[in-house]
Parts: structure tokens; C-alpha cells; sequence
């Protein structure tokens, strides 16, 4: 059975919410979270890895002597100043104790880094351990396209733990 409204429930009812204030509406729509600074730059991190990175590419490297490499078109006495140590790297890189997912990830972080920063030159530091790390390094460094070169670096700089890199930054000169 339904009751009718009297005025005496009328009369409780605006006695019990006088004073109230009606809520506004939200209108606010549903849309896709807005995503941080650091997401965003995770994301691009590893996209860089793994489109210039491949597990299967083999470069030509040097079987004998110090690990070195430089694209076709850079000057071998570019070669020649990293050995000798004439770069000094204004980024390192420490790969020790990482998995080899992680190590792309950092490796292309630190070339996205070195351009933003217009660093030239930068040192990776990969550790003898297993040797997995000092074999992969070499091949992802020879795929990216903003690598100019790499040499084995300096006792002062790692020695035959690292590597010194020559970063093409774009048409800024190099400043020693």
C-alpha cells in the first residue's frame, strides 16, 4: 500500500533538511590517466633498445688486439684519440651486476642522454665477469645510428673493463 504525502511529512522532511545545500554536479568525463614525465621517458627508453638493438646482428669486430670500431664515413685518427685517451667522457655508464635486458635499456638511455646533454664522448663501464656484457656491448654499440666510434678505454677510465664512445650529437662542434 502506498501512502499519500500529507503535509505534516512534508513539514518533517524541509524541517530536516534546512540548511542544506543541494551537491554540484561533476561533469568531469572519463578519460585516459594522464601519464608522468618518468613512464614517458621509460617507454621511449625501450622502444630506442629495441628498435637499433638485435640479439643476432655480428658487426665486423676486431678478433685480435683492443676492442674498437668506427662507422665507415669517421676519420681512423678519431679511433686513434680514444685510445690515446684525448676524449675526456662526460657520461659514465655502469653495467655491473645488470641482466642483458636491463644493459640495452641503460645503453640506449645513455645515447638518448649524451644527445640531450650534448655530451661527444661517454664511458661504458661493463666489467670482465662472465664476459657476456663484454661481448653484447660491442654489437648493440655498432647497430645504433649515433654512434661514431668505440675504442677499449684507458687504464684511467676502466681499462679493458670499458669502453669510451664518440656520440654524434648533430652539427654542434665538439668543445675540449
Amino acid at each position: 500500500m502506498k501512502k499519500k504525502n500529507t503535509s505534516e511529512d512534508q513539514a518533517l522532511f524541509s524541517t530536516l533538511t534546512e540548511g542544506i545545500k543541494p551537491l554540484k554536479q561533476d561533469k568531469r568525463h572519463f578519460r585516459a590517466p594522464s601519464k608522468d614525465k618518468k613512464q614517458i621517458e621509460e617507454k621511449e627508453q625501450q622502444l630506442h633498445a629495441d628498435s637499433y638493438f638485435s640479439d643476432t646482428y655480428q658487426p665486423h669486430l676486431p678478433d685480435e688486439g683492443a676492442m674498437r670500431w668506427s662507422r665507415d664515413d669517421v676519420d681512423s685518427f678519431e679511433v686513434k684519440r680514444l685510445r690515446r685517451g684525448d676524449y675526456q667522457p662526460d657520461l659514465l655508464l655502469d653495467l655491473h651486476g645488470m641482466r642483458q635486458s636491463e644493459a640495452k635499456l641503460e645503453l640506449a638511455a645513455l645515447i638518448q642522454a649524451c644527445i640531450k646533454q650534448q655530451c661527444h664522448c661517454c664511458c661504458v663501464m661493463h666489467g670482465h665477469g662472465t664476459g657476456i656484457l663484454k661481448q653484447n656491448i660491442p654489437m648493440w654499440l655498432a647497430q645504433h645510428p649515433h654512434v661514431l666510434a668505440f675504442h677499449k678505454a684507458p687504464k684511467e677510465w676502466g681499462g679493458d673493463a670499458a669502453l669510451l664512445v664518440l656520440i654524434d650529437i648533430g652539427d654542434v662542434p665538439y668543445r675540449r
